[in-house]
């Protein structure tokens, strides 16, 4: 099993109490500590407001910070759960990665998704098209980066997007273009373009969600001709570790008191829900079972969140020391 680390840009409200000359500095003491470690990758969010409630807290831009941990880095790779395919033309998407692609040295994974956070696209002027709109959005800008990847240009007359000879180049250092992370477990759409086009997926992190995500999988990669085993099955979790149940505990009230003056008792408190009893939740000893588990059921490459890793990197530590040398 592979391990990726998500490193606070601020969109969970994660670096609260930093001050903004200071937030840089604490992500990319982050990514060089991953660098430094047994991390496969490190991983930051697409979006532009704050969660579990739009506040006046930061949020970096994804794509920017992939430049800047390019430079900073020299292993990990580096990606987005995800990048919401309808924030920006898929054409110049594609250029933006493959330049920083080549920053890093052949280093960029695109996670890609059809997008769902309607406060912010909506502040930020997009409108918010239905399911089958921002899907078939989807799918075409895939199309479009896979053949600026491949051939370095672009063509496609979609009923979403409309390309013409659209030049990428330099095209990204990796063979075949940038690695696709279809992200998103859409029963009937998101896990079929997932089938025609991805090296990975991402999807429920849950024993029996990720059972019945990978089964329609499977049925759509024999529909479309393609490989099931040659697709990567990766999952998010967020993590509350401890060395027993009352650090466990500790960990989780205090990624609630963080968020309290922000957004509120009821919405911090509904927010320990994505944590408690979810399979990265507990001692080590746990976590190893549960992930092992999912381990059998075929995920292979866990995305992690430490509520804390701006402050505290006691957890990811622990985490280090018992848990991926259990499961690697």
């Amino acid at each position: 099993m592979r391990f990726g680390l998500f490193v606070p840009q601020g969109w969970r409200h994660d670096l609260v109490g930093i001050e903004p000359k200071d937030q840089w500095a604490a992500m990319k003491g982050l990514a060089q500590h991953a660098d430094a470690g047994p991390w496969s990758s490190i991983w930051v969010y697409d979006h532009f407001h704050t969660v579990p409630a739009p506040t006046d807290q930061a949020t970096h831009e994804a794509w920017t910070l992939m430049a800047a941990f390019g430079a900073v880095t020299e292993r990990v790779r580096l990606g987005q759960m995800c990048t919401c395919m309808s924030y920006r033309n898929p054409a110049y998407l594609a250029k933006v990665a493959a330049t920083c692609d080549i920053v890093s040295g052949g280093r960029v994974e695109m996670g890609i998704g059809a997008g769902w956070y309607e406060q912010e696209w909506r502040a930020y002027g997009y409108g918010f098209p239905p399911p089958p709109e921002r899907l078939g959005m989807l799918d075409e800008g895939v199309q479009i980066m896979k053949q600026a990847w491949e051939t370095g240009t672009a063509t496609l007359d979609g009923k979403h997007y409309q390309v013409d000879g659209a030049i990428v180049a330099p095209r990204p250092l990796q063979d075949g273009g940038i690695p696709l992370w279809i992200a998103g477990g859409g029963e009937k759409v998101t896990l079929k373009i997932a089938a025609r086009y991805a090296r990975y997926t991402n999807f429920d992190g849950t024993l029996d969600g990720f059972t019945r995500k990978s089964e329609l999988l499977r049925g759509h990669c024999e529909a479309v001709g393609t490989d099931f085993d040659a697709i990567v099955r990766s999952a998010n979790y967020n993590v509350a570790i401890g060395r027993d149940e009352a650090e466990v505990e500790q960990r989780l009230q205090e990624a609630k008191a963080r968020l309290v003056p922000y957004v509120g008792e009821e919405k911090a408190e509904a927010s320990l829900g994505a944590v408690r009893g979810l399979p990265a939740c507990g001692t080590p000893e746990q976590i190893v079972e549960n992930l092992t588990r999912l381990k059998e059921a075929g995920m292979t490459y866990a995305i992690l969140n430490f509520a804390e890793a701006a402050y505290d990197r006691t957890g990811i530590e622990l985490f280090e020391r018992e848990v991926i040398p259990a499961l690697r």
